[in-house]
């Protein structure tokens, strides 16, 4: 088959020399490269970070943990409208639509909201497709807060307990909240009680 731009270089296969069949040179210059790379390391500074203990400073354009914003008034912005869903390149997000009922003017903001919404972080590749195709800022993603590590995968699905916001606007940060599953937990409680 010809090429389509024509700058194909024909080579020719050199047949190799003794040594080169043993594959010894290319051995001893690879160990070289390391033992010359092992002893520099000992003078060094090390760039091992002790995390949890320590961490590294994040990029100015990290993207983070997801978090289900709130407007001024404490209702959910998300109306379910599913961009955000469609944008991912990873089919991370998943949500299910229900209608708003009399006496939940409080809680949401239009008649349509997220019953639930979960992110799969095991997924989700971290791009902000989302924050992006949202049209009303409900999704963001916090720039100083990584997923934990957790040990099962269950865990990493995040749903509406552990990414919206809490009510009380004083325990809200600007940049975003994540919540630990204990005061994901009492949120739930919280919320299941005013609803009833």
């Amino acid at each position: 088959m010809q090429s389509l731009s024509n700058r194909a270089k024909k080579l020719e296969a050199k047949p190799m020399t003794l040594a080169e069949r043993a594959y010894l040179p290319a051995i001893f210059q690879g160990l070289s490269i390391t033992m010359r790379h092992f002893f520099r390391a000992a003078t060094k500074k090390q760039v091992t970070v002790r995390y949890p203990e320590e961490q590294r400073p994040f990029s100015p354009i990290f993207r983070g943990l997801h978090v289900l914003k709130r407007d001024e008034v404490g209702r959910e912005r998300c109306t379910a409208c599913g961009l955000c869903a469609v944008a991912c390149p990873a089919e991370a997000i998943t949500m299910v639509a229900g209608e708003r009922k009399k006496g939940e003017e409080n809680l949401y903001r239009e008649e349509k909201y997220a019953v639930s919404y979960e992110v799969n972080m095991l997924r989700c590749i971290f791009c902000g497709l989302c924050e992006e195709a949202c049209p009303k800022a409900a999704v963001y993603l916090q720039p100083d807060k990584m997923a934990p590590p957790r040990f099962e995968r269950d865990e990493f699905i995040y749903g509406k307990d552990r990414l919206v916001e809490p009510v009380d606007p004083n325990a809200r940060s600007i940049r975003g909240i994540q919540l630990t599953p204990e005061q994901a937990h009492a949120l739930s409680q919280k919320t299941s009680q005013q609803l009833s």
